[in-house]
């Protein structure tokens, strides 16, 4: 009787751990104001590309997933504090980020542009219609950015600060346009609507969604698209120590990409494929 006792006894407690196990609760950080990657929707509930690809990841790895809010400019601190364990929020992979925290695989491709008022002196900038990439066509590209770069003298340019967006303004028109940095795209908009600014550069996914508002008026894309480079791949930002979590991650990802999931909802949400290449 004690011996029957005892097999139920463990019996339960392998069962309490295999619960356990199964309900482990994977935390995801976004930004919630960069549509249509994540935004918040009008009941308050977080949406976009990134929310629906994370919930997809979440249950291929088994896991619950609750995903939260976090302003952009804290977004990594909170990270490496412990406050949630993954970043998904448009972030792109660069060597400054990679000094202190990882990424997974990449999810998706940074595509960047310039937006400006459809009636102002950058109405006509060249390459309208045009994608470069800063890796493989980089001869071609530097010709459009030093079109570009006579255009900006004197113009003033906003973009979101610690993004790739402002690392390319640092890195090809410091010398030439007035950057302007600001703690979301929401706020660099308004401020290109209400004539404060002459063009803002954001990635063109979310400035394209922008534009479909009818608060962005007036406001029209011009200049060619830009990807590669500085503006690198994107993908889940994790503690380094997280290795086992990164794998994790890693493999819903690559099978999400395969079967042509992350496919189907840049589709959805951006009408083209940001699926990463190569």
């Amino acid at each position: 009787m004690k011996m029957k006792s005892i097999l139920a006894a463990a019996l339960l407690l392998a069962t309490a751990g295999t619960a356990a196990a199964e309900e482990k609760t994977i935390t995801i950080a976004t930004e919630g104001a960069y549509a249509p990657w994540n935004f918040s929707g009008p009941n308050g509930t977080l949406e976009g590309f990134e929310i629906d690809l994370a919930k997809v990841l979440c249950e291929r790895m088994k896991v619950k997933c609750e995903i939260v809010a976090q302003n952009w400019d804290g977004i990594i601190p909170a990270l490496t504090a412990r406050k949630y364990d993954a970043i998904m929020a448009g972030m792109s992979v660069t060597p400054k980020r990679e000094e202190i925290i990882a990424f997974s695989t990449p999810y998706a491709a940074g595509i960047n542009g310039f937006a400006v008022p459809a009636d102002g002196p950058l109405a006509d900038m060249p390459g309208t219609g045009e994608t470069y990439s800063l890796d493989s066509q980089m001869d071609e590209a530097k010709k459009r950015i030093d079109e570009i770069a006579v255009l900006l003298k004197g113009k003033t340019v906003g973009v979101q600060g610690s993004t790739t967006a402002s690392t390319f303004m640092e890195t090809y028109f410091k010398d030439d346009a007035e950057i302007r940095e600001y703690k979301s795209t929401e706020e660099h908009n308004f401020d290109l609507v209400s004539g404060r600014l002459d063009a803002v550069l954001a990635n063109a996914t979310v400035l394209a969604a922008s534009l479909e508002k009818p608060d962005m008026k007036g406001i029209k894309m011009a200049g060619p698209l830009f990807s590669g480079g500085v503006f690198g791949v994107i993908a889940v930002g994790l503690r380094k120590q997280d290795t086992a979590l990164k794998a994790q991650f890693d493999e819903a990802i690559k099978s999400a990409i395969a079967d042509g999931t992350v496919k189907e909802l840049s589709m959805k949400w951006f009408k083209v494929d940001v699926s990463p290449r190569g």
